[in-house]
């Protein structure tokens, strides 16, 4: 018995259930906007307003006095430092780890899963965990007083030892961060046709020549958006460096805390924020212009 085919739908039914499957996406997205518009948007907003707004209505008084504030240039100055080498550092690593990955045949998983460690400790514990090593009767002390490398307690996160500071921050921001990068990049390569790489072996290309110009270039989504992400949760570091610097390294997201729980000044706090969000923006749009890459280039 063969059945036939249903009747179609008269115009009306089906105009309807046309204009239905045009706006079902935009359905399905409704409770996300709505959720974007009350956590995200309507404090951005308020936010902005509070920069802007001071004791003789709106303007920039907010602005001058962070700009007059002692620390803002150290906190600019030392904010720029770390991300600037950071997160090159940390890209560097998490790219070679993830080549290492690639030719690894037993137990991948299981360094993937011990280099990822360190995504599940905050950045508080991080940061005391580095204190503990690095504080002045902590283990990396101890250790080279047993070795006869001192002959006593030596400071290391001290306003006197700015260099020996800012490394220390510098290593605990790359052993805490670098597998943010490190997931996103091996998510990349997973995805890279072996094609490419075997006809460049067969025509002679070295190791180094088939990861700059296969590679890297195939890698360039993955790359942008570890850069995005990554430099967008630098600009807001705070606990691991209050954990270890305190108020000897000032940051620009330490200043805000600092404005709004110390000096009880939401407005200034409110400019200091704006001013982060400013420049994540600004930073992600460069991103997103030089490391764009036209479709008829994506594998």
């Amino acid at each position: 018995m063969i059945l036939s085919d249903p009747s179609p739908l008269p115009p009306p039914a089906r105009e309807r259930r046309e204009g239905f499957a045009r706006l079902a996406p935009y359905l399905l997205l409704l409770p996300s906007l709505l959720f974007l518009t009350a956590l995200f948007f309507v404090p951005l907003v308020q936010t902005i307003a509070l920069a802007f707004h001071g004791d003789g209505g709106y303007g920039v008084a907010n602005f001058t006095r962070m700009a007059d504030d002692l620390n803002f240039q150290d906190a600019v100055v030392n904010t720029f430092s770390i991300i600037a080498v950071v997160v090159p550092l940390q890209l560097a690593l998490a790219l070679g780890m993830a080549m290492m990955l690639r030719h690894i045949a037993r137990g991948r998983d299981i360094v993937l899963w011990i280099w990822s460690i360190p995504l599940g400790i905050s950045d508080l514990a991080a940061g005391l965990v580095w204190l503990a090593i690095l504080t002045d009767h902590g283990y990396l002390n101890t250790l080279l007083f047993r070795l006869g490398l001192i002959a006593g307690p030596e400071s290391w996160l001290t306003y006197e030892t700015p260099t020996a500071l800012f490394v220390a921050i510098v290593v605990a921001e790359t052993w805490r961060a670098t597998a943010i990068v490190l997931v996103i990049v091996v998510a990349g390569v997973q995805f890279l046709p072996r094609e490419y790489g075997e006809a460049a072996e067969v025509f002679g290309a070295t190791p180094w020549q088939r990861f700059i110009r296969i590679t890297l270039p195939l890698l360039k989504p993955s790359i942008q958006t570890a850069l995005i992400l990554r430099t967008v949760l630098a600009f807001e570091m705070f606990a691991l460096v209050l954990s270890l610097g305190g108020r000897n390294f000032p940051v620009l997201v330490s200043e805000a805390y600092q404005w709004q729980y110390v000096n009880q000044d939401t407005g200034v706090a409110a400019a200091y924020a704006v001013v982060v969000m400013l420049v994540s923006l600004a930073t992600t749009l460069v991103y997103l212009r030089v490391l764009r890459t036209p479709h008829e280039q994506l594998p």
